[in-house]
């Protein structure tokens, strides 16, 4: 039965050993150590001692690899909740209406990239939309990580929850809420797949604050939204102080 050796007792110098190198000890013959050792009288280390090490070694790689093949897929349903200066409502998702939006949504909450930032563009009767991240560098680095389309499953209807985008495969962080029946508008193009709905506090969204219009940011092709990205929310308490704030955005846990 094959063993891993010491090293030899004539290289035994001080009564107490140090270790000048690693030792990288294989188990599959003779044992090799890759500097010397002092102070080992003669010795075998048993076999199980090896088998262990292997097994440390592989306990080790696994447990730092297993994140890079962690699953970034978001559950088959979730709910977030928002809380704002207007008070709280909740988005249920649903990642079988939209798999990869429901994906990115998952992502940026769990990144925590909407918090503390501004709901731009409330238009009262027809939408209210968000995700423009507070932190002018934050917008930017996110800004065009954008995600492919979803097959459009369900419509553009009050209370539904949806990517907006400035065409085919550019959907990246910026969520609307319909306020309205939007299917006529937004159902022709499988950008505007909705991903969630609103289960709770549609009385919070729809009293947040809607005065500024369109002229607070207004949507991604109209063209009008680089100063939020530059500035974020410093520019946008400065020229429209009333817009009303995503303090947190946060994923309701199962009890």
């Amino acid at each position: 039965m094959s063993s891993c050796f010491l090293p030899e007792a004539s290289r035994i110098r001080h009564s107490k050993y140090t270790r000048r190198t690693n030792l990288d000890c294989e188990c599959n013959g003779d044992f090799s150590p890759t500097g010397d050792w002092h102070g080992w009288a003669d010795a075998q280390v048993p076999q199980d001692s090896c088998a262990t090490l292997d097994r440390m070694k592989l306990l080790l790689a696994v447990l730092f690899v297993f994140p890079l093949f962690h699953s970034s897929h978001a559950p088959a349903i979730f709910r977030i909740r928002i809380e704002t200066t207007a008070g709280s409502f909740v988005i249920e998702t649903h990642r079988d209406w939209s798999p990869k939006g429901a994906d990115r949504f998952y992502e940026l909450v769990r990144e925590h990239y909407y918090d503390n930032s501004r709901f731009f563009r409330v238009v009262p009767g027809r939408w209210v939309q968000f995700g423009i991240a507070g932190d002018p560098r934050v917008a930017q680095a996110w800004r065009h990580k954008t995600i492919p389309d979803d097959t459009l499953k369900v419509h553009n209807k009050p209370g539904y929850v949806a990517f907006a985008n400035t065409g085919p495969g550019t959907r990246s962080t910026q969520v609307y809420i319909n306020l309205r029946d939007n299917s006529a508008r937004n159902d022709f193009e499988p950008a505007f797949a909705p991903f969630g709905k609103v289960v709770e506090g549609w009385d919070v969204v729809e009293k947040l604050y809607g005065g500024y219009g369109e002229n607070s940011g207004s949507g991604m092709r109209a063209g009008h939204q680089d100063k939020l990205f530059e500035g974020g929310n410093a520019y946008l308490d400065k020229e429209f102080p009333k817009l009303d704030r995503l303090i947190r955005a946060a994923i309701i846990l199962d009890r």
